[in-house]
C-alpha cells in the first residue's frame, strides 16, 4: 500500500465517523421536539372539549328563545287574521243589503214601466179602432165624391154637345173664330204700338251706347307714345367715336355683330344714333352702348360681354313692365311666366301703337262698358289686357297671335270665360260671351282713335320681318338682321355646317327667295357672314 493509498483511507475514515456524530445528535434533537409538542396538543384537546360543550350550550340557549318569538308571533298572526275574516264578513253583509236594496228599486221601476206600457197599448189599441172606423167612412166618401164626378163629367159633355148642336161649331173651332176677331179687331192698334216702342227703345238703346263709348274714350283718351326707328345714345366727347370705329371699323362691326342694328356715326356732334326696326334689339344696343362708354375699354371681346350683359338687364326690364302693366290693369292672380310674357310686349308695336300700353288701355275702356252693362269687369279686364298676348312669341311660334294667345293661357291655367273674352277681337272664335264683345270693341276704340296708329310704319316693320323670316328659312343659319332701313340682309351661318361655296350658294337662294317672295323698292343686299372661332385657355 503507498503513502497515497494510505492517505486517502485515513479521510474516509475520518469523514464515515462524523456522519455517525451528526446522526446521533439530530436524533437527540428529535426526541427533545417530540417531548416539548406532547403538553401543546394535550392542552389543544381540552381547549376544543370546553369549546365544543360551550358553543352547544349557547345554541341550545338561543333555540329556546326562537321558539318562543315563533309561538309569539303565530299568536298575533292569529288574532290579526280573525279580525280580517270579521271586517270582511261585516262588509261583504252591507254589500249585499245595498244590492238587495238596489235589486228592489229596479223591480219596482220594472213594474210601473209595464204598467204604462200596458196603459199604453190599451190606449193604441182603442185609437186604431178609431182610425179603422174613420178609413172606413172616408173611403164611403170617396166614392160618393167620384160618383158625382162622373155625373157632372157626363152632364159638361152634354152641354158641350148641346151648345156645338146649336151654333154648329166645336169648341176649338168656336176658340179661334173669338181669337181671330180680337187680333182683327185690335191688329191695327198693336201694330201702331209696337212701332213706337221699337222706334222709342232703339232711340234709347243708341243713346245709352253712345254715351257709355263716349265716357269711355274720355276718361282713357291718353297720347300714344310713337316708338321711332332709331334711338340716340349721348356721348361725353367726339373723340369717343374714334374709339368706338376702332382700328379699321373692328369695334364698330363687331358692335352691329353681336346686337343686330346699325351704328351711324355721322358729324353730328355729342350722338350716335342705332338704327333697327326691332324695338328689343335697339334696345339692347343702347343699353350695351351706354355701359361701354361709361366702362372706357371697347374692344370686341368687351362688346360681345356687354351686349350679353344688357340683354339680361332688357329681360328683367320687361318682367318690371308686365308686373306694372298688370297692376295698373288692376288684373291680380296671374302666372309669373305669364307676367314675363307680358311684358316683352313693351317693346312690341302694332302699327306704330305700344302694344303692352294698348292693351293697358284696353282694359280700361273693358272694365268701364262692363261696369255699364253689368257683366264680369275682371273677366273684361283680364281678356282686354291679355288679347295681344301672343303677339310676345309670334316670331318664334306658327300660327296666329289670337290661337299663340290662346295655347299660352291655356297652359297657365287661366280661367276659361278670360279665354273666351280675348280670342274673338278678331272675330277668327264666335263671340260666346258679353265680355267677348266687349274686349273686341275696346280694341277698336283704342287702335281707332286719331293718332293712334299709323299704318306706314308698321308695313315698313312687316317687310323687315319678312326678310329676316326668309334668312332664317334656310338650314345652317346661326342669327339674321335687316339692317339699313331694309337695304341690306346680314346673315351669319354655323361654320360647322356652312362651307365657303355653300355660302356663296346660299347668299345666291336668298336672293332668289327674296326676289319671289316681296316687293321693295331698290335693291337688297345679301350679306352672308362665314367666321370660325377658335377658343383655348391657357392655364
Amino acid at each position: 500500500m503507498t503513502p497515497s493509498h494510505t492517505g486517502l483511507l485515513i479521510r474516509t475514515t475520518g469523514i464515515e465517523t462524523r456522519r455517525n456524530e451528526n446522526a446521533s445528535c439530530a436524533g437527540l434533537r428529535a426526541t427533545r421536539m417530540n417531548l416539548d409538542i406532547v403538553p401543546i396538543i394535550v392542552a389543544l384537546g381540552i381547549g376544543a372539549f370546553i369549546g365544543y360543550f360551550g358553543r352547544k350550550y349557547q345554541a341550545l340557549s338561543q333555540k329556546g328563545s326562537i321558539e318562543l318569538e315563533l309561538k309569539q308571533s303565530e299568536l298575533v298572526a292569529r288574532e290579526k287574521r280573525d279580525e280580517i275574516i270579521k271586517d270582511a264578513e261585516r262588509e261583504a253583509n252591507k254589500i249585499r243589503e245595498e244590492k238587495f236594496r238596489e235589486i228592489k228599486l229596479l223591480e219596482e221601476k220594472v213594474l210601473k214601466v209595464e204598467e204604462r206600457l200596458m196603459k199604453k197599448e190599451e190606449h193604441l189599441d182603442s185609437r186604431q179602432i178609431d182610425l179603422d172606423s174613420q178609413i172606413e167612412a172616408t173611403r164611403g166618401k170617396i166614392d160618393e165624391v167620384k160618383a158625382i164626378k162622373a155625373r157632372l163629367d157626363e152632364r159638361a159633355a152634354d152641354i158641350d154637345k148641346e151648345y156645338e148642336r146649336v151654333a154648329n161649331l166645336t169648341k176649338e173651332d168656336a176658340k179661334a173664330e173669338v181669337i181671330a176677331r180680337m187680333e182683327k179687331t185690335a191688329e191695327e192698334d198693336l201694330v201702331v204700338r209696337l212701332q213706337k216702342l221699337q222706334m222709342f227703345g232703339e232711340e234709347k238703346l243708341e243713346e245709352k251706347a253712345r254715351e257709355i263709348v263716349t265716357t269711355a274714350i274720355h276718361r282713357v283718351g291718353n297720347t300714344v307714345r310713337a316708338d321711332a326707328m332709331t334711338s340716340s345714345v349721348e356721348i361725353p366727347s367726339d373723340d369717343l367715336k374714334g374709339k368706338i370705329i376702332g382700328k379699321e371699323g373692328r369695334n364698330v362691326r363687331a358692335f352691329e355683330r353681336a346686337s343686330g342694328v346699325d351704328v351711324l356715326i355721322d358729324e353730328s356732334p355729342g350722338m350716335i344714333v342705332l338704327s333697327s326696326f326691332d324695338p328689343v334689339r335697339r334696345q339692347i344696343a343702347k343699353t350695351a352702348l351706354e355701359n361701354l362708354i361709361a366702362d372706357g375699354r371697347i374692344q370686341p371681346v368687351r362688346i360681345e360681354e356687354f351686349v350679353e350683359k344688357a340683354k339680361k338687364e332688357i329681360a328683367e326690364t320687361m318682367r318690371k313692365m308686365g308686373e306694372k302693366a298688370a297692376y295698373e290693369a288692376g288684373v291680380i292672380n296671374l302666372h309669373p311666366d305669364l307676367i314675363k310674357i307680358l311684358g316683352r310686349l313693351h317693346y312690341r308695336t302694332s302699327y306704330g301703337q305700344n302694344v303692352l300700353w294698348h292693351s293697358v288701355e284696353m282694359s280700361y275702356i273693358a272694365g268701364m262698358i262692363a261696369e255699364e252693362l253689368g257683366v264680369n269687369v275682371a273677366v273684361a279686364k283680364a281678356g282686354a289686357l291679355l288679347h295681344d298676348i301672343g303677339k310676345a312669341i309670334d316670331h318664334e311660334v306658327q300660327g296666329s297671335h289670337v290661337e299663340i294667345g290662346r295655347r299660352i293661357l291655356m297652359k297657365y291655367g287661366v280661367d276659361e270665360a278670360i279665354i273666351k273674352a280675348m280670342q274673338a277681337h278678331h272675330e277668327e272664335y264666335p263671340y260666346e260671351t258679353p265680355e267677348s264683345i266687349i274686349v273686341q270693341v275696346a280694341d277698336a276704340i283704342s287702335g281707332s282713335r286719331p293718332g293712334a296708329r299709323r299704318d306706314s310704319v308698321e308695313n315698313y316693320i312687316k317687310r323687315l320681318q319678312d326678310l329676316e323670316a326668309i334668312a332664317n328659312g334656310f338650314p345652317g343659319i346661326e342669327k339674321s338682321y335687316a339692317i339699313q332701313a331694309g337695304r341690306e340682309v346680314r346673315v351669319f351661318v354655323k361654320p360647322e355646317e356652312i362651307n365657303d361655296l355653300a355660302a356663296h350658294e346660299l347668299a345666291m337662294n336668298i336672293a332668289r327667295k327674296i326676289e319671289a317672295d316681296l316687293k321693295y323698292p331698290g335693291e337688297i343686299r345679301v350679306n352672308v357672314i362665314r367666321e370660325t372661332r377658335t377658343i383655348e385657355y391657357a392655364r
